[in-house]
Formats: structure tokens, sequence, C-alpha cells
């Protein structure tokens, strides 16, 4: 069970890239209190939260009933996977809103925190790694991410600008490996298959 969990956990650590999210979080919630900050990060773990149990349950669920296999899902969510590395790599700049009462939630929480890579990993890594196993690697990132946030301060004058764009930039590489991987194990079920 360890096992399957730490297999779990590197993948979706590497989709949640909480440390690649750092720059987007500080840059959010620049000027606000140590108090709202607390508050924004709890409300962002805990929609974090929720949408990925949600999506662990109900995902498979939807697959059934749209006839949609684990092996379609692999190839295609390798496929977004890819794209979105692939995006970071290239235009690392996100999207920025200006702060307000649901900014722990959107877009913090999802799409930055638990979005398309964190959903997809989450569900092939079930397939995987089992349930249990899923459920407690998604929830440790999430609360990692959280830890993450809550050092903010620290992590930035420890890293600097340059080293959070350059460990990023890893992340998302690694992320893109990880799609390659998906898709190759999703071609190879579905060959078998036939």
């Amino acid at each position: 069970m360890l096992k399957d969990i730490l297999l779990s956990f590197i993948p979706i650590f590497v989709a949640v890239d909480a440390i690649g999210v750092l720059p987007i979080f500080t840059s959010l919630t620049q000027g606000l209190g140590e108090k709202e900050k607390s508050k924004i990060i709890l409300q962002s773990m805990i929609t974090a939260s929720c949408l990925a149990i949600g999506f662990i349950f109900l995902g498979k669920a939807v697959f059934r009933l749209m006839g949609i296999t684990v092996s379609d899902f692999m190839i295609a969510g390798g496929a977004i996977l890819f794209c979105i590395a692939i995006i970071d790599i290239i235009n690392p700049v996100k999207e920025r809103r200006i702060p307000d009462e649901n900014l722990g939630a959107v877009p913090i929480g999802t799409p930055l925190i638990v979005g398309p890579a964190v959903l997809t990993t989450s569900l092939i890594v079930i397939s995987q790694h089992g349930l249990p196993a899923a459920m407690i690697s998604v929830l440790a990132n999430i609360l990692l991410a959280g830890l993450v946030f809550r050092l903010t301060g620290v992590l930035t004058k420890v890293l600097g600008d340059a080293g959070s764009k350059a460990l990023s930039k890893i992340m998302s590489l690694l992320l893109a490996a990880i799609a390659v991987m998906m898709i190759r194990k999703g071609m190879t079920t579905l060959l078998l298959a036939l």
C-alpha cells in the first residue's frame, strides 16, 4: 500500500505543481494581510478537495454511462497533459485576476491547484494503484499546496523569482513525460485488446 501511495503521489505532485503556482498565488494575494491570505488558502484547499473527490467518485460512473474506457481516457488525458506542459514551458505567464472574496475557490482552488492535469492524473492513478492510494495522494498534495502557499514569503526568498520559474519548467517537463507515458500505456492496452 505504501508503494502504491508513493507511486500515486509523484504524478499528482507534478500535476499540482504547487511551486510553479507559487508566483501566481503571490501575485494574486499581493497586498493582502495574513488573515485574508489564510482565509484564501483554506478556501482553496476546501474547493480543490471537494472537486477532486467528487471527480474521483463520479468520473468513472460518467465514463461507464458514456462508454469511455480507461485506455481512451489515458490517451485523451495524456494528450491534454502534454499540451498543458508544452504551453507551460513555452508560455509560463498564466492569467491573473484582481483578488475578491472567491479568490480561494477560483482561480486558486480550481484550476490552479486542481485543474485538468490533476483530474486526469487522479483517474489514471486509480486504475493503476487503486482508490485508497489515489485519494490519499490527492489529499496529501492539496495539503502540501496549502503549506507551500502558507510559506510563500520564505519560499520566495529561498527560491527567488528565477528559481521558481526554473523549477516550474522542470515540473512542466516531468508532466510532459508523464503524459507520453499515459499515451503509451493507453495505446498498448487498446492494441492488446484487439
